[in-house]
């Protein structure tokens, strides 16, 4: 009788042992947008779904309803999911019944049922809608660590949030959510402050971007925060006026560095990216280290990519640095230089410009440029940047360059030498990371703002025309689903936990399989 007892002890702890395991292979969260630091777009998720339905539901784990437009990638970190959005969802029911109108939300949901933990409700910047735009809602994705939480606002603004909400009481040393829920709730700032409740955010600390470094937004406020060591990263969206004639802040930062733990200003570029900015800054910083140094990659609105030294120690109080600069390589070197807004819509000639992130692989930045959507010429490239030289690398770090169809908003998904990418001319690619050549492309129904996805052997990605693709990641073309979806989608779509996650302009889908 011991000896069963002992068997079945071992037993137990066998088993324990393996759920341990099975655990511990899993990828888990997806606490920033795209890989943490290289900004790859890929995981090591597995057992994804190959198809989904989202009207008999097959697959479909849980369904939250979004706002009327929603340009947010999801975050999943700790058993929560964060999703930007408005207060806008179909059928006129607000986030918060509490606000009415258009404003950015930023929800927190139970990762287990997508049911609301707590939302961070943020008035709009106006009455200039180009600062932020109609209905555009909260676009920038979170990055998560630990039990904080930071994202740039549609004011944007950089907040420092509690991961817990206000569940575990208003932590400081920002106390004044209800101030910042009352702005714009009837007109103006000197309102009576908003009575916070449960539901809301708990903001740690709060920096205002436009006010505090001196810049400009237009359109809407977009930065993935990078996080590195006691560092936040962040692209501050400067950009042209309302008559897309001149820049209003020429002098101000695209790059700042703040403080993590306090929100305090630290650093910023010094490269005068401001007076050559063709549009607005929108793209997010990466992180490799090449030959032991660390290094940040930055691309500016200038369509120059930067890469940086990255900080090593917190400076003194009151100092702000400026980010050392170790090469720079411009995308479109033949392009005009001086006095670029008066390019504004020539579709013949014009500057490039860059909205996806740089990708760090194997010592070397992929970053997709070209003519503005909006406002510039048509022809659009990837480009393939030697990491590892120093100085002015145009001529000296290119490695190779393909041809894109026409713009670009995307980042590229490198995983085992085959790169994918999507752009605006309704074209998703397969290249070699190594040599650029392309072995396959496949023309969907609308252009892509989002990005692709590399998990568990697929490439996922959708269109603004409601498309959602599942390809094979190989080097032959093979479609594996074709699925329609309730509205567009401009959002990556992300896997955590054995599930695919993928935002429409009106719904948040978490997808797995036999779920139903």
């Amino acid at each position: 009788m011991v000896k069963v007892r002992r068997v079945r002890r071992v037993l137990i702890c066998v088993l324990f042992c393996v759920l341990v395991l099975a655990s511990s292979i899993r990828a888990a969260d997806r606490p920033q947008w795209q890989e943490r630091f290289t900004r790859n777009g890929i995981s090591d998720e597995t057992g994804l779904a190959d198809t989904f339905d989202p009207v008999s539901g097959k697959n479909i784990k849980w369904t939250v309803p979004l706002g009327s437009e929603t340009w947010s990638t999801p975050v999943i970190a700790g058993g929560k999911v964060y999703m930007g959005t408005n207060n806008d969802p179909p059928g006129d029911k607000p986030h918060d019944p509490r606000f009415k109108g258009d404003r950015g939300v930023l929800l927190c949901l139970d990762e287990k049922d997508g049911k609301l933990v707590w939302l961070l409700m943020v008035s709009k910047l106006g009455p200039d809608p180009y600062l932020d735009w109609p209905r555009a809602g909260i676009v920038s994705p979170p990055s998560v660590e630990g039990d904080r939480a930071y994202v740039v606002t549609n004011r944007d603004e950089v907040v420092c949030l509690d991961v817990m909400g206000q569940a575990n009481g208003n932590d400081g040393p920002y106390t004044d959510e209800g101030v910042h829920l009352a702005i714009g709730n009837k007109g103006g700032p000197d309102v009576d402050p908003v009575e916070v409740t449960n539901i809301d955010a708990d903001i740690i600390w709060l920096f205002d971007i436009p006010k505090q470094a001196g810049t400009w937004p237009h359109d809407a406020a977009h930065s993935s925060i990078l996080i590195d060591g006691d560092f936040l990263y962040i692209n501050t969206s400067n950009g042209i006026d309302n008559q897309h004639r001149a820049i209003n802040r020429p002098d101000a930062p695209s790059l700042i560095v703040l403080e993590k733990r306090t929100g305090r200003l630290v650093a910023r570029d010094d490269e005068g990216i401001g007076k050559n900015i063709f549009h607005s800054t929108w793209s997010s910083p990466a992180l490799g280290v090449v030959n032991g140094r660390r290094l940040v990659f930055f691309c500016g609105g200038d369509g120059i990519v930067y890469a940086f030294d990255a900080l090593k120690a917190v400076p003194p109080e009151g100092k702000v640095e400026m980010l050392k600069r170790v090469w720079k390589f411009d995308c479109d070197p033949t392009a005009p230089k001086e006095n670029v807004q008066q390019y504004i819509r020539n579709r013949e000639v014009s500057p490039s410009n860059i909205k996806g992130m740089p990708v760090f692989y194997k010592d070397r930045i992929y970053v997709a440029h070209g003519g503005d959507i909006w406002w510039g010429k048509h022809q659009a490239w990837l480009k393939c940047i030697d990491a590892a030289k120093t100085g002015d690398v145009t001529e000296s770090g290119l490695i190779w360059s393909c041809d894109l169809s026409e713009h670009c908003c995307s980042t590229s998904s490198i995983k085992d030498g085959l790169l994918f990418i999507a752009d605006c001319g309704r074209m998703i690619r397969c290249i070699d990371a190594e040599t650029g050549k392309v072995y396959w492309t496949h023309e969907a129904k609308g252009d892509m703002w989002a990005s692709t996805l590399v998990a568990d052997g697929k490439v996922y990605v959708g269109t603004n025309r409601g498309e959602f693709f599942i390809f094979e990641a190989g080097k032959e073309k093979n479609v594996i689903s074709e699925i329609k979806l309730d509205s567009a989608t401009a959002s990556t779509p992300v896997a955590a936990n054995g599930v695919l996650y993928v935002a429409t302009m009106h719904k948040l889908y978490a997808i797995e399989k036999a779920a139903q």
